[in-house]
């Protein structure tokens, strides 16, 4: 509808300058958005004041005689004001509002999609977390977060890859080794003093139980280096293993895992290294290796390179998204935890030191998720020995619950998420508050069947002109706004417009339906009502899915 209104405004534009009532066809870019006051019309336009200048006119005048072509030009205004400064008010006959139905039923599945992205690959990577424990509700938040703007993108259009970097080399790797070394030791009866960096939790222990049980004493036979190591990547697989089964249950799937070790493997650090040490970005300082950083845009240099010869996780880093763009990706979008915000501006530096666009990568970070049950903070975990993990919350709310709610703040805002609400089945549980909706509709459509033998839900003109009640309307264009949503949260990277989305048209179906009827004794008014109730389940349903949450037909 916004679309077919900017092209009136144009046109009567047109006719105006063509008529020698505005001075130039020249015109200015101008919006055209919803009144915040529904006494103001269905939609609104700055023309006129934006033009102002180039016209050489008052706005209301240009308003005036806009007005006057738009209508002599079009049907399904039924009236425009002048607002304010120069505002133009349109208000919409309703009759034009119920092509969005039919468009609905027939789109199905895919209404809402679009071609914005044109095919553009994509990028998308998120979690990473380290595989020395268990996720816990910080890594969720940014998977959750990951996996629907890699959805949304995808419903816009563009080509999109789903990676998850595996962080299995380096000091936190060898510190997971010797924790599991060291609870061997423990398990075979030996005195340990175990350091205060290792990693807690019975997880570890657990993971020593196994290594003892397929090792034996062979991990006591060989030197302690190699012990450590080998218990290193036993642990590390078996972490990995762990972290894509709570993610398959929280259904994300990875196109690629993303090997550190592996890119440590391939010479592609020292590579890199290299290339920029020969232009003369790194440089030799203290016996260690430093990258420019400052100079393009970060507040410092950057050690790449130990003086003990050691690289630092960021050499790892320049070279995993020098990787990334040449694997020719047009953008690369990291979601990571926002204590990394100062991390941006040397990977942004990195990138454009190598010569290429920074603007090509994004970063989305992630605030906090409290845990509370009753609005009480809840204690530790005692399967990680120092947080909740994601699976112990999956566990107790669903997959549904922790997808849904997670996105019903922004993610830059830190997430209040109380176990208790999350579980009830009332209207203070967003997630239900929406899925019933979907499920009251099929309620609804099975009983049409049933009781009134209607089977077939399909566009039917006389039903359709039945729908006349200002809940009616209200609810189409509600249904209208949802393409304009899916693009505007892919370009912002904002999934929880969708969950904010889905919450108000739920609230726009809960008081029609508690307002009026759908199986009326006049069949085609319920014809009519049962057309518009299916195209709102179907649009809850599309929204759920880019969500990755489940619309059920019975709660």
């Amino acid at each position: 509808m916004k679309k077919i209104i900017r092209q009136i405004t144009l046109n009567a534009a047109q006719t105006a300058f063509e008529n020698k009532e505005l001075n130039t066809s020249e015109f200015s870019s101008f919006t055209i958005e919803e009144p915040k006051v529904a006494s103001h019309g269905d939609l609104a336009t700055n023309f006129a004041m934006v033009n102002a200048k180039a016209q050489k006119m008052a706005p209301r005048k240009i308003a005036e005689i806009i007005i006057r072509y738009i209508d002599a030009t079009d049907s399904i205004i039924e009236k425009t004001e002048i607002a304010g400064p120069g505002f133009i008010n349109f208000f919409i006959r309703p009759a034009a509002w119920y092509p969005v139905l039919e468009n609905i039923c027939q789109q199905d599945t895919e209404y809402g999609f679009s071609d914005i992205g044109n095919g553009q690959t994509v990028q998308v990577e998120f979690v990473s977390a380290n595989p020395t424990g268990p996720l816990h509700v910080g890594h969720g938040r940014g998977a959750i977060v990951g996996d629907s703007v890699a959805s949304i993108l995808t419903a816009c259009g563009y080509d999109v890859k789903r990676e998850y970097y595996i962080n299995d080399a380096g000091k936190q790797i060898q510190t997971l080794g010797i924790s599991v070394f060291l609870r061997c030791r423990e398990l075979d009866g030996q005195t340990i003093d175990f350091p205060e960096d290792g990693y807690q939790g019975d997880y570890i222990s657990d993971i020593a139980k196994n290594l003892c049980k397929e090792k034996g004493d062979w991990i006591f036979n060989v030197g302690e280096e190699d012990a450590v190591a080998f218990c290193s990547k036993f642990a590390a697989d078996k972490m990995i293993i762990e972290i894509r089964n709570v993610l398959n249950t929280l259904g994300i799937k990875f196109d690629n895992w993303y090997s550190e070790q592996a890119l440590v493997d391939s010479g592609k650090i020292k590579s890199v290294i290299e290339q920029f040490k020969q232009s003369n970005i790194i440089y030799e300082k203290d016996d260690a290796l430093w990258f420019k950083t400052k100079k393009f845009g970060d507040e410092k240099d950057r050690v790449v390179v130990r003086n003990n010869g050691r690289t630092t996780y960021f050499a790892s880093d320049i070279a995993y998204h020098q990787d990334k763009l040449d694997r020719g990706f047009d953008r690369i979008i990291d979601v990571w935890g926002a204590d990394h915000h100062g991390y941006i501006p040397r990977i942004k530096a990195s990138i454009k030191a190598s010569g290429r666009d920074e603007n090509q990568f994004v970063v989305i970070l992630t605030q906090l998720v409290n845990l509370l049950r009753k609005g009480i903070p809840v204690s530790m975990g005692k399967r990680s020995g120092q947080f909740i993990t994601l699976k112990e919350v999956m566990d107790e709310v669903g997959r549904d619950a922790v997808r849904f709610i997670f996105l019903t703040r922004h993610y830059d805002s830190p997430l209040d998420f109380d176990l208790e609400i999350a579980k009830q089945k009332t209207n203070d549980n967003p997630v239900y508050y929406v899925q019933y909706v979907h499920a009251r509709i099929s309620s609804i459509i099975k009983k049409a069947a049933d009781e009134k033998g209607i089977t077939d839900i399909t566009f039917n003109d006389d039903a359709v002109a039945m729908l006349k009640e200002s809940e009616e309307i209200q609810l189409i264009k509600h249904l209208a706004r949802y393409p304009e949503t899916i693009i505007a949260s892919a370009e912002s990277m904002e999934p929880h417009r969708i969950a904010f989305y889905l919450m108000a048209l739920a609230a726009d179906f809960h008081a029609y339906y508690n307002k009026h009827r759908v199986l009326t004794e006049d069949t085609t008014l319920a014809a009519g009502r049962l057309y518009l109730v299916k195209a709102v389940q179907t649009v809850i349903r599309n929204g759920l899915t880019l969500l990755g949450v489940s619309a059920p037909d019975v709660m």
